[in-house]
């Protein structure tokens, strides 16, 4: 799989974990940065163009993710939702990355650094990229809501 990676300041020490680990992992990884430490860095740019990224790869038939990292994730979780076609969960443990993958097919996993032991995290991300959706009609219909709305300013 393919795996678009972003992070803050606050999630260089993770990000740099992560990466080394999920290419061991077999997977490839895109670092989308940043690649050194800057407490001025605006994450928002790195954040928006990993998601960027996952939407241009899953348009492209790639099986793609992205993870975007930082203090709390409240943040990198906002600007990746900001990109039309991701659906980016804030995750704090096991089951809320394996929810966001089977009920929201959600194609972007925040976490925040500062919330988590780098071995925690690492596990919450497994957790989220090796997670399938379930395909289950009500949350499919869920999801299609939320498209057209993104798409036309309505639900129904």
């Amino acid at each position: 799989m393919r795996v678009h990676l972003a992070t803050d300041h606050a999630g260089m020490e993770l990000s740099a974990h992560l990466l080394s680990h999920l290419v061991r992992a077999g997977h490839e990884v895109i670092d989308h940065g940043p690649t050194a430490y800057d407490p001025e860095d605006d994450y928002p740019s790195f954040c928006i163009d990993a998601a960027e990224a996952v939407v241009a790869d899953q348009a492209a038939g790639v099986e793609a993710l992205g993870i975007v990292l930082g203090g709390s994730g409240n943040g990198e979780q906002i600007a990746a939702n900001k990109v039309r076609g991701i659906r980016a969960a804030l995750a704090w443990s096991l089951d809320t990355a394996r929810l966001a993958r089977q009920h929201n097919d959600a194609n972007v996993v925040a976490v925040g650094g500062r919330q988590h032991s780098v071995d925690e995290a690492t596990a919450i991300i497994e957790a989220f990229l090796a997670e399938p959706f379930s395909g289950a009609e009500r949350h499919s219909r869920r999801i299609a809501q939320v498209t057209r709305f993104e798409e036309t300013g309505s639900v129904a």
